[in-house]
């Protein structure tokens, strides 16, 4: 994406996360994939504060020519992208309900079948390591391999996603079902659900949706 569109998309998203609840002050960032690299949020940035000239356009090496200082989190952005050629935008937020099951350092488990919408059986949770790190952004890379998402122990959670409609809505959905897996755990013993049916929704979800044209 060139960096004009890039900046308005990352805007947008930002500021759509804020008014959803999803991103506080400065607790979250975002970033879309450019030619040379990304443009992210600021460091200390706000969704209510921040317009696309605020934001930082970088090389994933962290080299930015803007006068705005990239998040402190864009080494993990960069890993992220670096491992997924098909990532295109990634969100990373301390939403109450993901957050809250961070904390615990637990994967979210198949206890709803929309759980295999991130690629696996769990939405696994990645080890606490301090934040705005290599070492963050080594074991973020490496544990959301595969999936969409991820947990952050004792942080957050992180999104990737081929666009920014995509993005959000998984990032919506994660916030969604941590929220009522919590609520299930309060109530009593969630049963998870088997292989076997775990099987069976990801074969529903083929042809779950819209018809496209020549399908």
């Amino acid at each position: 994406m060139k960096h004009v569109a890039a900046r308005r998309t990352v805007a947008a998203l930002y500021q759509e996360l804020g008014q959803r609840g999803l991103i506080l002050g400065s607790s979250g960032n975002v970033s879309v994939r450019t030619k040379g690299g990304m443009v992210i949020t600021p460091s200390g940035g706000s969704p209510e504060a921040v317009g696309p000239r605020d934001l930082a356009a970088t090389t994933l090496d962290g080299m930015t020519a803007d006068a705005a200082t990239p998040s402190s989190e864009w080494p993990m952005h960069a890993a992220i992208y670096r491992n997924n050629q098909d990532a295109a935008c990634i969100i990373h937020t301390h939403a109450d309900a993901c957050s809250a099951l961070a904390c615990l350092n637990e994967p979210l488990p198949a206890f709803h079948y929309m759980v295999v919408q991130f690629g696996g059986v769990t939405v696994p949770c990645a080890p606490y390591v301090t934040f705005g790190t290599p070492e963050l952004a080594a074991l973020a890379a490496e544990t959301i391999q595969g999936h969409s998402a991820c947990l952050l122990a004792n942080h957050g959670m992180i999104v990737q996603g081929p666009d920014a409609a995509t993005t959000l809505a998984r990032a919506l959905l994660l916030e969604s079902l941590c929220r009522q897996y919590l609520m299930a755990r309060a109530a009593g013993t969630p049963r998870l659900l088997s292989d076997t049916e775990l099987a069976a929704a990801v074969e529903r979800f083929k042809t779950y949706g819209p018809r496209r044209a020549g399908r």
